[in-house]
């Protein structure tokens, strides 16, 4: 630090040492929660009154819930009536499974709130039990709207 002045070099030395403190003191305040608890899902906007018809393009065209929330006979195709229904999986992991993986129904999103289905879709696939989906299930970042229509939608079925 040649050519710096000694008030120059004291003032970045206060300004670390009082970020070094707030990142400090910030994880015990907010992560003051008891181990195992989980966190309340963000509130549901109050105008969640999604457009069901977006929400039926997202939920067919875009995320294709139907591929993997959906039954299949013996030649692969979807059961119709099954469609968003949930039952196993498919396709074959690439990762040792010693559980049957069964999807999960998503018609009526049953055991849902909206806040939980809305944090579900918005923040990166968050359980209404917390903790993550498993996988293969994205990690969906939707917009707030997006989410509301497809929520919309998904509650018709």
């Amino acid at each position: 630090m040649t050519g710096v002045s000694g008030w120059v070099r004291a003032a970045v030395c206060a300004g670390v040492t009082m970020a070094a403190g707030a990142a400090w003191l910030a994880p015990a305040a907010l992560l003051a929660r008891p181990q195992g608890a989980v966190p309340a899902p963000a509130p549901a906007p109050a105008e969640l009154r999604g457009n069901a018809a977006h929400g039926r393009y997202l939920v067919e065209r875009v995320a294709m819930c139907g591929e993997c929330h959906s039954t299949r006979d013996q030649a692969g195709v979807i059961i119709p009536e099954t469609r968003l229904h949930g039952g196993p999986l498919q396709v074959q992991v690439p990762w040792p499974a010693d559980w049957p993986i069964i999807v999960p129904r998503i018609a009526g999103l049953p055991g849902y709130s909206d806040a939980e289905a809305m944090r579900l879709l918005t923040e990166g696939a968050i359980k209404r039990i917390g903790g993550q989906a498993r996988a293969p299930m994205p990690r969906f970042r939707m917009t707030a709207e997006d989410a509301a229509d497809v929520i919309a939608f998904l509650r018709t079925q």
